[in-house]
Order: structure tokens, then sequence, then C-alpha cells
């Protein structure tokens, strides 16, 4: 099968997936992945249709593989490791979640919905200081909201360390 065919057959079931046919558009990704296994973009496509569908364990190991390699666009790595990290905090991985979304954070620091799924993951793991200092930093960086702003350099300040007083 040609590339061009195999970029066809994709951007096919990424429509399916986007108009309300998950299932079909699974169907037509796991045809696609026996096909090409080591596709990055279509195993990230795969993950993204599992998740969907409700089917996060399933969706793990295409994942992990749409992230081995240099085969996705930034936008798709980005969504990949968040997808993926939201994935594990969800089956209750939450190490491996962190693990995952730190280093979403670190190629994508501006991703302000990486940021948000990391802040849930340490959570889970207990590490509350950091989980609030990464939301509250988050809303004070991106809040349009005229009252946060009004605070933003109180709220960045306990950001910091909320057991600080002023």
């Amino acid at each position: 099968m040609s590339a061009q065919k195999k970029d066809e057959l994709l951007a096919e079931a990424v429509r399916l997936r986007e108009q309300g046919h998950p299932e079909q558009a699974r169907e037509h990704l796991l045809s696609l992945t026996a096909t090409f296994p080591d596709a990055a973009d279509i195993a990230y496509q795969t993950a993204w249709v599992h998740d969907v569908l409700g089917l996060e364990a399933e969706a793990v190991p295409y994942y992990e593989r749409s992230l081995q390699g240099d085969g996705l666009t930034d936008e798709e790595r980005q969504g990949a490791l968040l997808g993926l990290g939201s994935t594990y905090r969800v089956l209750g991985r939450f190490g491996q979640a962190v693990e995952t979304l730190r280093r979403g954070v670190s190629e994508f620091p501006d991703d302000g919905a990486l940021r948000t799924f990391l802040s849930m993951a340490l959570f889970n793991t207990g590490e509350h200081h950091e989980a609030m200092r990464l939301l509250l930093h988050l809303t004070a960086t991106t809040s349009e909201d005229p009252q946060v702003q009004r605070y933003r350099a109180a709220i960045e300040y306990y950001a910091a360390d909320l057991t600080q007083t002023m």
C-alpha cells in the first residue's frame, strides 16, 4: 500500500471518529495498524479512538508505540503525551501518569492542559503542594477574570508555598 493511500485511509478513520462513529473508526484503525505496525501516527489515532470508546487499557500500548521514534508532529506528540498520562491516571497508574505528564510539560511548557493533568496526577500521588502550585500558577497566568488578575501577584506568591504568610 502506498504512503498516499495510507494517509487517505488514516484521514478517513479520523473523520469517522470526529463525526461520532468511533466504532467504525476503530475498525479502520485496527486494520491500518496491522498493515503499518510501526506508523506512529496510526498508533496515536488508534490510541485516541480507544480512549473515546472508554477502552483505556487497550489505548495504552498504542500511545506507547506512538511515542517511540520520530513519527509524530509536535501537535500529535503533545496529544499523545497528554492522552497517555491521562489514561495512566484513569487506570490508577499514578506514578506512570506523573512521569509521562512531567515529560509532556518539559517538552511543551506552555501547554496548560498538560500542566492541569499533571496537577491531577500529582494529587493522586499525594504531592498536594506541587499540584496546588501548578494550578495556582496556571490560574494566575492564564485567567482573564479581572478579579484573578487583580490578585495575581498574591496568587503567584502563595503558589510558591501555600504555607507562607506575608
